[in-house]
């Protein structure tokens, strides 16, 4: 038969011991109440259950009890980090799905080869301005031509695109004109 720690003496230990424990529990959880309120009582248990350490040649019982707690509130994070973290409904309800990124990809290549089949001023002038994120003023600056000359180019490109790609011009919103206020505070 175990031999436990008798139930008067643990708690007498938990009257003594218990508030300075969950404190220093409190802080090793980074003050989450829960995890510590339970990691003192698993030290308690384990007080419980090893009756030998309350003849140990110490004074007090605090440092064997604030040795066990430590040792508890690492190896309960350990074994947290070792599993993967858990995710809510919500969240998987929000991530695309498989076909989402299947369309992205088909579509990211129908792009691309719709942009091929321009000239190459009309292709320079979309791949500053919608994948460089560079505005008309800044376009035409690197492309060494005027700003109505780019804001030209790219609404025949985005034509030539729309004509190109059937089907894509009412969903796709990442090709579409540059707005006015962009054009003419940038064409000085």
């Amino acid at each position: 038969m175990t031999t436990t720690t008798d139930e008067r003496a643990l708690a007498e230990l938990q009257r003594e011991h218990g508030p300075a424990l969950l404190h220093f529990l409190l802080g090793l959880t980074f003050g989450d109440r829960q995890r510590a309120e339970d990691l003192l009582q698993e030290t308690l248990v384990r007080a419980w259950q090893h009756p030998e350490a309350f003849d140990s040649p110490y004074e007090s019982m605090r440092p064997w009890l604030f040795t066990v707690a430590r040792r508890l509130a690492i190896d309960a994070r350990r074994s947290r980090q070792a599993r993967p973290t858990e995710v809510s409904d919500l969240v998987l309800e929000s991530a695309p799905g498989r076909e989402d990124a299947v369309e992205a990809t088909v579509a990211a290549l129908d792009v691309r080869e719709a942009v091929r089949t321009l000239s190459p001023e009309h292709r320079a002038v979309l791949v500053q301005i919608y994948f460089r994120g560079l505005s008309v003023g800044e376009t035409a600056q690197v492309l060494g031509i005027p700003a109505g000359t780019v804001k030209s180019r790219s609404y025949y490109a985005l034509r030539l695109l729309s004509r190109n790609l059937p089907g894509y011009s009412s969903r796709s919103s990442s090709l579409s004109r540059p707005s006015r206020d962009t054009a003419s505070a940038t064409s000085t």
